[in-house]
């Protein structure tokens, strides 16, 4: 379990995360919901250690994540694998060499400098292409592939790492709705078939209510909404993002047909009583 305990994160007087505690359970597949600087990115970040609390807790087990250094860090972050929206691939590398820089964590100075991986390290490479379906692709430049397809490369770097833990800050944010679910459907499977512990950051409202047995939202810092799907009604919504759900959260489209739902439902019932 990762336990979360009044973590904060100020840059000067602004406080991007505030006192959020939260206890997330191993194996499960949490949604992380809110507006452009609600929060969300910067608390992926220091779950990573990419960025430091000012003060709070992170707890593995009985690891302070907070306080690792060194080579202890480099292992948290090798268990803790990170998913970018901008992909953040070598561009000129192939897509297996990408793939194989998940890891490096693992390596020694020199044979990470020289970029020298082992038969057993590319084998592993290659399988974690085939999780993600695109091993056909693993001698083609990055550069050339799609955005869809090199968040998929992005996924098997991460489990090329063999982690425990996947967090994935806004990975379909830049993709088109094919794409997106092709992401979302992969990370919902290895999620399902190889108990990772899946943190996903999303704008898309219908996204997380899909594929997110958890929902978690944020609003200035703070955690305003923690329940499953069907908990988050257009009440909850407007917690989250405020009166004005606008096209700016991506979740205004999601909120339209939740609240078009709820009053269909509300129009059904006092038929279903008449009957």
């Amino acid at each position: 379990m990762l336990q979360i305990v009044d973590l904060n994160k100020r840059f000067g007087t602004t406080a991007a995360v505030d006192g959020v505690s939260i206890d997330i359970a191993e194996g499960a597949m949490v949604g992380i919901i809110g507006r452009s600087g609600a929060g969300k990115s910067t608390l992926l970040r220091m779950i990573n250690r990419l960025a430091d609390p000012s003060s709070g807790r992170i707890l593995a087990g009985d690891v302070d994540v907070a306080s690792l250094k060194g080579a202890a860090l480099r292992k948290w972050r090798a268990q803790c694998a990170m998913i970018f929206q901008q992909f953040n691939l070598v561009k000129r590398l192939d897509v297996v060499t990408n793939v194989l820089v998940g890891r490096l964590a693992y390596r020694s100075l020199v044979p990470s400098l020289l970029m020298q991986f082992t038969a057993a390290e590319r084998a592993l490479a290659i399988r974690c292409l085939e999780r993600v379906d695109i091993a056909e692709l693993a001698l083609q430049r990055a550069d050339t592939l799609s955005g869809g397809q090199q968040q998929r490369v992005a996924i098997a770097r991460a489990l090329s790492q063999q982690p425990r833990m996947i967090l994935a800050d806004e990975p379909i944010a830049s993709l088109d709705p094919r794409s997106a679910r092709m992401v979302m459907d992969t990370l919902a499977r290895i999620n399902r078939a190889d108990g990772i512990t899946v943190v996903v950051n999303l704008h898309d409202l219908d996204a997380a209510r899909t594929y997110c047995k958890r929902i978690v939202g944020m609003r200035g810092g703070k955690i305003v909404f923690d329940g499953t799907p069907d908990l988050l009604d257009a009440a909850a919504v407007r917690t989250i993002y405020g009166d004005d759900v606008s096209a700016e959260t991506g979740a205004d489209a999601g909120f339209s047909r939740l609240v078009a739902t709820e009053a269909a439902a509300r129009a059904d019932a006092p038929r279903q009583l008449a009957n």
